[in-house]
């Protein structure tokens, strides 16, 4: 498979990943209450862990709102 036959599956699937890392990040920027860890762990989480980091964190790391 070359590139050009890829390219519509992979450009739907960079694009999905920056709009959650980018909401993730945000997210855990605005909000000061987390379950496990802190503002920093977390944010290298989302940034470095791609599809998988802004999901954990929405999982496990989210806190309650206040």
């Amino acid at each position: 498979m070359s590139l050009n036959e890829a390219l519509p599956i992979i450009l739907p699937l960079a694009i999905l990943e920056i709009f959650l890392a980018v909401f993730s990040l945000i997210h855990v920027l605005r909000h000061p209450n987390y379950r496990f860890g802190n503002k920093m762990i977390w944010c290298i989480i989302v940034v470095f862990l791609q599809f998988i980091g802004p999901i954990i964190y929405f999982v496990f790391g989210r806190g309650d709102q206040e």
